[in-house]
C-alpha cells in the first residue's frame, strides 16, 4: 500500500529582495561589536547570535541573509534513512541552488552537537556559487577540509555526522529562523568577526553605518589620548569637555 505523504518538503519561503553591493561594502567596515551596540541604542536588543564561533579566527563577513531551517526528525514525515538519496531532495540542497553571490547562509540547528549541517563538498559548492559565509547554530563535518577552503564559517563545533544522521532534518529555507537565540529573517543583513555574528535589520543598516562611523572616529581619538596618558574617566566615554576637544580637532582635521 502506498504511504500517504504527510507534509510537502522542502518548505520554501519567499526569496529575499536584492541588496545594493555598496550598502554591503559600507557595512563590512562596521565591527560586530559596534553594530550590536548601535542597534541596542536603537532599541533592537537581541542581535548577537550566541554560540557559533569562527572556524578560522581573523575572518570577517557582511552580506544579505539566506536561511536554512533544520527541524526534529519524525519517521512518518522525514528521517535520515537512506540519506544519500533523501538529502539531495531536502532544503539543504535547495538552498545551495538558491544562493546568490554575496549571500550569508544562517542555519537553525538548535545547537545540536550531532548534526553536521555542512561538510567539505557542500561548503565547496556554496563557495563556488559565490556565498560569502555560513553561520550555523550547530556543527560542521570535515572541519579540516572546510578550513582549507578559506570560506568564513561560524559554528558551535565539529562532528563526524552528516546532516540527517542524528535527530534533525533539513526542513525549510528562506523562512524565519531562530539562530543562537536570535530571530533571523531572510533578507536581513549580517556582520560577523571574531566577536561573533550580529544580525542587522535591513531597514536599520544605514543608521547603523552612520552611527558606527561617528563612534569609531571618536574612539580612535579616545584611544590615542589614553595611550598618551589621559584619564579613562575623561576619554571613555567622552565628557562634555573632551567631546568639545574632539569636535574642535575633528573640524580642524587633526582628530
Amino acid at each position: 500500500m502506498e504511504t500517504e505523504r504527510v507534509w510537502d518538503l522542502p518548505v520554501r519561503g519567499r526569496a529575499p529582495a536584492a541588496v545594493a553591493e555598496e550598502l554591503v561594502r559600507r557595512l563590512s567596515g562596521v565591527s560586530s561589536a559596534t553594530a550590536c551596540a548601535k542597534l541596542h541604542a536603537q532599541g533592537i536588543r537581541r542581535t548577537f547570535v550566541s554560540g557559533p564561533r569562527p572556524l578560522t579566527p581573523g575572518q570577517k563577513i557582511a552580506g544579505r541573509v539566506r536561511t536554512l531551517q533544520f527541524m526534529p526528525q519524525r519517521e512518518d514525515v522525514a528521517s535520515g534513512l537512506g540519506h544519500e538519496h533523501v538529502e539531495r531532495h531536502t532544503a539543504l540542497w535547495a538552498v545551495l541552488e538558491a544562493v546568490e553571490p554575496g549571500d550569508v547562509l544562517v542555519v537553525q540547528a538548535f545547537g545540536s552537537p550531532h548534526t553536521g549541517c555542512f561538510g567539505d563538498m557542500l561548503v565547496r559548492y556554496f563557495q563556488r556559487k559565490g556565498g560569502a559565509g555560513i553561520v550555523v547554530d550547530g556543527c560542521v563535518r570535515d572541519s579540516p577540509r572546510v578550513r582549507e577552503t578559506g570560506l568564513p564559517v561560524w559554528s558551535t563545533g565539529a562532528t563526524p555526522h552528516y546532516a540527517s544522521q542524528a535527530e534533525l532534518f533539513p526542513w525549510a529555507y528562506d523562512v524565519p529562523v531562530a539562530c543562537g537565540g536570535v530571530l533571523v529573517l531572510p533578507g536581513d543583513l549580517l556582520v560577523a568577526d571574531d566577536d561573533g555574528p550580529v544580525v542587522v535589520p535591513r531597514a536599520r543598516a544605514e543608521e547603523v553605518i552612520a552611527a558606527a562611523r561617528e563612534h569609531e572616529e571618536w574612539e580612535r581619538f579616545s584611544r590615542s589620548r589614553i595611550e598618551e596618558g589621559g584619564a579613562l574617566a575623561d576619554y571613555y566615554p567622552l565628557t562634555e569637555r573632551t567631546r568639545a576637544e574632539y569636535e574642535r580637532l575633528r573640524r580642524a582635521g587633526t582628530a
